[in-house]
């Protein structure tokens, strides 16, 4: 377990000094020994041979800081270091970055992260890094000042510092190299630190450059997939592409006689109990000297595989029994209930349905799962891009039967996650090979194995109905849902993956009802960004638009009317509730922003939708036309107050990246099950978006926000596709309730 974000600093905070005289401040249980962290070999000196937790200092004023967590894409590698060093208060451009590994360490024989929670994929993480990376610098800058003082012989209070140096009244300074070594000497502060005003920032808010640009454009930047070692094989590995199914005969003949190809080992299905975060595939792994030779293995192979249970599986199939269970009399699992919607609908003046469906997704990483793994009698090396790097240290040693301060996880750069790094079932085929090997292997998957063989964004069906009072004001609000739960062990609700019962309009309608229905499907379902929030803005925010068009109510203002007088509506999952003043600032501008009122003429036509996740509000608004049977985007407006913005440049890219990746997600890829196998393989059937077909940019419009920072990537993906397929109907009239939509679309034209 790590150590919770709002432990005492004496629990999670430590310094130490390096042989040259750095000071070391970072996350710790209290009274733990600093465990080794392998540095970049440009940083290797004759004194300083190792690199402990987030902030070194050296003697020439030189600053490194450790990112705690993986780097995916989502930006972390920049905005957590400039969290560290705006408290810290030196130069940015003294500055280097370095990948941190997994923190783990014991105390008393209690678990524990000298960094503290390392989980990159959830919603907190960016709060999480705002409280504790600011408190780490700010320490660090505390016992830098108390070191001068001591020195100087003055009162800590008549110091400041600037720039990496500590100074007096009278003009004297020091260099934060000069006092590392006394400063690492001095116990913790025994008081709370403090933390900087905003008003002094000079790092926060300012547009930051990603710290390994340079080597991702000159493919310096190494992976997982890049890394060697010696002695090393490479292994792919044959899946039963029947989800749930077995492996029955091999015929490996023709594989071993390939040359390079060293071994041939079946992997167990998921029969077997894996200490893993979800069910593993059966598998053919080929092991051989080169990944070409161990691909042409894997073409070789004559396996003949049983389907199991699910053999007749399909999606037509789940979307048929998702609608018999709605339209059954039964109500399924309550997940939330608020006042009378029965007496509602008996006292309803009017009343609107609809039916939305949701497809399987992939989360379709540009870079498909790769893990190294190195297992020896005294302890084991992964090195793997995961985003739970916890999850992984239990399953590697639940396998192994390695304590876990044995067992050493390095974090390369990974190509993209949107949830897809949380799970750990590909570093679990590296470890069940590696042992079955005896040496040092390298794991390769490819873009069909990823696409056939993730945990997905799990497929619902969505059965609104709203009734109205004589003034058309929404009285009563049922939401009904058939979806296939989560299968990776996450310990959620069955309907995590599909409904969130605090998502708008619940705690907005006076009788409200939330009912689930699982589907039972063999096809792994797991956390895809947003995944319930996607899900659920797409049919709520649809519905609204529907509901203001048959009662000839203006879109914007029925939901301006929903949201009601500045106030915060109360969670029940105490997640802060919903600011309707911040929502309704976010949903105003974003209408002036696309020119809302504005009448068109020429065949475009304008959708809006809003969503609140997190503590972080967002609308989007796209403008599209049609040509002949071709969806034109012409243009795309976002407007989002995700809190406190720590760098602009990545929080602009990262939105536009989210709205681009909403918009391929909503109109063309869906995964699709017949006789119970994935029918996608590759780019050709999972369609993303054309350039051609994208906006030509993204208008990013932000909220200054002084609340604490929110995951903008997941955020901002929530209200594309509502907005989109209001667009559409706007332009086209044709109401589009199934995803992906331009099949759909298409298909109703």
């Amino acid at each position: 377990m790590d150590i919770p974000h709002d432990a005492s600093r004496r629990r999670f905070l430590r310094i130490a000094a390096t042989g040259s005289g750095a000071l070391v401040v970072g996350f710790a249980a209290a009274g733990a020994r600093a465990q080794p962290e392998s540095l970049p070999l440009d940083l290797l000196g004759d004194e300083l041979m190792r690199l402990g937790p987030f902030v070194m200092i050296e003697r020439d004023n030189r600053v490194v800081i450790g990112s705690r967590a993986c780097e995916v894409g989502q930006g972390a590698k920049t905005r957590g270091p400039m969290l560290v060093a705006e408290e810290l208060d030196v130069d940015w451009a003294r500055v280097r970055v370095i990948q941190l590994g997994y923190g783990y360490r014991e105390t008393d024989g209690q678990p524990g992260n000298r960094y503290g929670s390392q989980r990159g994929g959830d919603s907190a993480a960016a709060a999480r890094d705002w409280i504790e990376l600011r408190e780490a610098g700010a320490i660090a800058r505390t016992l830098l000042l108390s070191a001068a003082a001591s020195i100087w012989q003055r009162p800590v209070e008549s110091l400041r510092t600037e720039s990496g140096h500590v100074l007096d009244a009278g003009g004297r300074r020091l260099s934060y190299g000069a006092l590392a070594r006394s400063a690492a000497a001095l116990p913790l502060p025994g008081d709370a630190v403090a933390r900087k005003d905003p008003a002094d920032f000079r790092i926060i808010g300012k547009p930051t450059r990603t710290p390994d640009a340079a080597d991702i454009v000159r493919g310096r930047s190494r992976h997982a997939g890049d890394e060697f070692l010696t002695g090393m094989l490479v292994a792919v590995v044959a899946r039963c592409p029947h989800p749930g199914g077995t492996l029955e005969q091999l015929d490996d003949s023709e594989t071993r006689r390939i040359d390079g190809v060293r071994d041939v080992v079946r992997l167990d299905g998921p029969g077997t109990r894996f200490a893993v975060d979800a069910p593993l595939a059966a598998g053919v792994a080929v092991l051989a000297e080169t990944t070409w030779a161990a691909l042409q293995g894997r073409a070789a192979l004559q396996p003949t595989w049983l389907p199991g249970p699910a053999a007749d599986a399909s999606s037509a199939a789940l979307v048929a029994r998702a609608d018999a269970l709605l339209g059954a009399a039964e109500a399924g699992i309550e997940v939330r209930r608020d006042g009378d919607f029965a007496g509602s609908r008996k006292r309803a003046r009017h009343q609107l349905s609809a039916r939305y469906e949701l497809p399987f997704l992939a989360h379709a990483t540009l870079e498909a799962p790769a893990a190294v793994v190195d297992l020896r009698e005294d302890g084991a090396l992964v090195i793997a891009a995961v985003e739970d790097p916890d999850v992984t240290s239990r399953m590697v040693a639940a396998l192994t039967g390695l304590a876990r301060t044995r067992i050493e996880i390095r974090l390369p750069r990974g190509g993209g996650s949107f949830g897809r790094r949380l799970a750990s079932d590909f570093v679990a085929e590296a470890v069940l090979i590696a042992r079955h090997a005896g040496k040092p292997v390298r794991v390769m998957w490819t873009e069909s194995d990823n696409l056939a063989h993730d945990f997905h964004r799990p497929m619902s069906v969505h059965a609104l109905v709203a009734t109205l009072d004589r003034r058309n004001r929404i009285a009563g609000w049922k939401h009904a849902c058939a979806g296939t739960p989560r299968n990776d062990r996450s310990g959620h609700p069955a309907w995590d993956g599909c409904l969130d019962a605090d998502a708008f309009p619940a705690g907005f309608v006076g009788h409200f009802e939330q009912h689930f229905h699982a589907l039972e499907s063999p096809l792994p379902c797991g956390a895809w960004r947003a995944t319930a929030d996607t899900a659920q803005a797409f049919a709520i925010q649809s519905f609204i638009d529907e509901i203001a068009f048959e009662v000839r109510r203006d879109a914007v203002e029925l939901r301006l009317e929903m949201f009601g007088e500045p106030r915060t509506v109360a969670a029940t999952a105490g997640n802060g509730g919903f600011d309707t003043a911040r929502m309704a600032e976010v949903l105003k501008r974003c209408a002036e922003r696309i020119h809302w009122n504005t009448r068109r003429s020429d065949g475009r036509g304008v959708g809006i939708a809003c969503h609140a996740w997190a503590g972080g509000y967002v609308a989007h608004a796209f403008e599209t036309s049609m040509d002949g049977e071709r969806l034109r985007i012409h243009r795309a407006v976002c407007v989002i107050d995700a809190g406190r913005v720590i760098n602009p440049l990545g929080f602009d890219a990262e939105v536009s990246a989210a709205t681009v990746d909403g918009l391929s997600s909503a109109l063309h890829p869906a995964i699709t099950l017949k006789d119970g196998q994935v029918r996608q393989r590759g780019w050709r059937d999972y369609r993303l978006l054309p350039m051609a077909q994208a906006p030509a940019r993204v208008e990013v419009h932000r909220i200054e926000s002084d609340a604490e920072p929110v995951a903008a990537g997941d955020l901002a993906f929530n209200s594309v596709a509502p907005a989109l397929a209001n667009a559409i109907f706007a332009s086209t009239t044709v109401r589009v309730r199934k995803l992906p939509l331009m099949p759909e679309l298409l298909r109703m034209l």
